[in-house]
């Protein structure tokens, strides 16, 4: 089995790259699974949604090339984990981009004149790492977390048939990072397990 891990920040020594790489560690734990990186700042993905990514969404054109690379790249892969820090409760622009770009219609889902809408990625199970500066009060004082569960899992994933397998948020206040690196592992680990699992 092999999983697609996303990551979106800037800084190669961030702790949302270390948590990406303590999850491909622990997918590893079975050396027959494997993982990809896909790291987004360090590629130079364009997150913009041009005139051609409207065109492409109206079926009047042919997705672009960065955009039918990443297609395949989800294609090939048997999950899809994306590990993200917090920015304004919400995923940062450049993976949120990604997703506008990648995710579109024809590929993720056909939305035709009808409005009758086909889900195409009932076949993915996703993994969602975010990691937050707040403590989980705030985010359950505010409602911040549920409003990305809606956001996120709900009105990005669900829309297209992608079942979300974790949701996982990581927080500096409530555990240290070594903690948060273990928790990491262990989705890692699990993330084949959970699949086998739901399909037996």
């Amino acid at each position: 089995m092999h999983a697609l891990i996303v990551v979106a920040h800037p800084e190669p020594g961030s702790l949302t790259h270390n948590v990406a790489a303590h999850i491909g560690h622990g997918i590893t734990c079975d050396p027959a699974d494997s993982f990809e990186i896909a790291d987004l700042a360090a590629e130079g993905f364009d997150p913009r949604f041009t005139a051609v990514d409207l065109a492409v969404h109206r079926r009047e054109m042919a997705a672009s090339a960065d955009v039918i690379a990443e297609q395949a790249r989800i294609d090939r892969a048997d999950a899809l984990v994306l590990v993200y820090p917090v920015y304004w409760w919400s995923m940062p622009g450049l993976l949120k981009g990604w997703i506008d770009r990648v995710f579109s219609n024809g590929w993720a889902y056909d939305e035709g004149a009808d409005l009758k809408l086909v889900k195409k990625l009932q076949r993915l199970p996703v993994h969602l790492v975010a990691i937050g500066g707040a403590d989980m009060r705030t985010y359950a004082r505010h409602g911040y977390f549920g409003a990305m569960k809606t956001q996120i899992d709900h009105g990005i994933f669900d829309y297209c048939g992608a079942r979300v397998v974790t949701s996982e948020l990581l927080l500096e206040q409530r555990e240290g990072e070594d903690q948060r690196l273990q928790t990491a592992r262990t989705i890692g680990c699990n993330l084949f397990r959970k699949k086998m699992s739901q399909a037996a």
